[in-house]
């Protein structure tokens, strides 16, 4: 072999190896893994909470009956508009043997009385007349007399009353319940043939009707205790309705309850506000409703995504990392402002420009690796 072929094949053996090192060294030295990058956003941030509850009537009026017995007529329905002194049903009285017999019996005595009374009264008027008897002698007579009058009419309106339900021998006055109020019956629990109690110092009495003034409403809903305190009274609130998907409505917070009530190891507030409503729809007592209330706001402010967010294992304390290179990052400590649980305001420690980065790392392709 000629020598200068030989000293060819060597240098070209020893090229190759060169490359083949210079190759190895270059793929090694590049990171096998790479990071992705998020950049900043100027946005508004909206922090609020919503608390999901129901529509009612500011005020349901109970109507009870003034008397026992039972229904006769029901004469409305429930969903009928009604005004102060409407009639809605009627009533029969039926009375309690018992006390019929004890009334009738206090009547008898009194008339007993009565006629005793009376007696003694014009035997003694007449001798009065004469000058035989003392006018104050004859006084007492009469004032036994007077008195007896007085318990015969007594015991007669008792019997009255029992009986029919009236000391005046109508019923009407108490046998027919009227409303008190005008607004909408919301529900008319008894119906024709149900006994019914009267309202007293010991019963609560049967319901005959709900009513409620339907143009005002509330919004009534319970908030977790990590939220209440922020509330404030006269607080916007935007309801939204679930059975009125495009009606929203604006009210005004104007309760907040001072005790919590535990639900399922979380403690409840409930939460009341004056719903304004409009006639573009109707609202139904009891419909199920979201407010939305609006804690903190910020516009045009500099934001990133509360995901990118890392936080150090000893103070607690928010950081990136910003890309300063290729595959290069730098640690920034920050301070954050208003969150939506989405996007985070940044008050400092970032420019706009910053790149951040995404800690989900990639792999490098047999292309990038080349």
């Amino acid at each position: 072999m000629n020598k200068y072929v030989k000293y060819g094949l060597i240098g070209l053996v020893v090229v190759l190896v060169l490359f083949a090192v210079v190759s190895f060294l270059k793929k090694n030295s590049t990171p096998l893994k790479l990071y992705e990058t998020a950049e900043l956003e100027t946005k508004d941030i909206v922090n609020k909470v919503i608390v999901t509850g129901k529509v009612i009537p500011e005020d349901e009026i109970n109507i009870k009956p003034q008397i026992s017995g039972i229904i006769n007529k029901v004469f409305l329905e429930e969903g009928a508009q009604i005004k102060e002194g409407d009639l809605i049903a009627t009533i029969k009285v039926v009375p309690n043997e018992q006390s019929l017999a004890s009334a009738r019996g206090r009547v008898r005595n009194a008339e007993v009385r009565l006629a005793n009374a009376k007696l003694e009264y014009d035997r003694n008027k007449t001798l009065f007349d004469k000058g035989v008897v003392a006018s104050k002698d004859f006084n007492d007579l009469k004032l036994v007399y007077d008195q007896a009058n007085v318990e015969l009419d007594n015991a007669r309106n008792d019997y009255r009353i029992i009986r029919v339900g009236s000391a005046g021998g109508s019923s009407s006055a108490n046998t027919n319940i009227r409303s008190t109020v005008s607004g909408t019956i919301l529900e008319i629990p008894v119906k024709e043939g149900d006994q019914v109690i009267q309202s007293n110092n010991f019963n609560d009495g049967t319901t005959i009707a709900t009513i409620a003034d339907m143009t005002k409403m509330i919004f009534e809903g319970e908030v977790d205790e990590s939220e209440v305190g922020k509330l404030r009274l006269g607080m916007p609130l935007e309801i939204n309705l679930g059975a009125l998907e495009k009606s929203n409505y604006s009210a005004k917070l104007k309760f907040i309850a001072p005790k919590g009530v535990e639900e399922e190891g979380a403690v409840q507030f409930k939460i009341e506000g004056d719903l304004v409503v409009t006639d573009t729809a109707y609202v139904r007592a009891g419909y199920s409703a979201n407010a939305s209330i609006v804690l903190e706001e910020k516009k045009d402010v500099l934001a990133m995504k509360e995901a990118l967010l890392q936080f150090d294992k000893e103070t607690q304390k928010p950081y990136v990392e910003i890309e300063t290179g290729e595959n290069e990052f730098e640690r920034k400590e920050l301070e954050l402002g208003v969150s939506d649980g989405i996007d985070v305001e940044i008050v400092s420690g970032l420019e706009k420009d910053d790149k951040i980065k995404i800690w989900n790392e990639l792999e490098r392709s047999d292309d990038d690796q080349g």
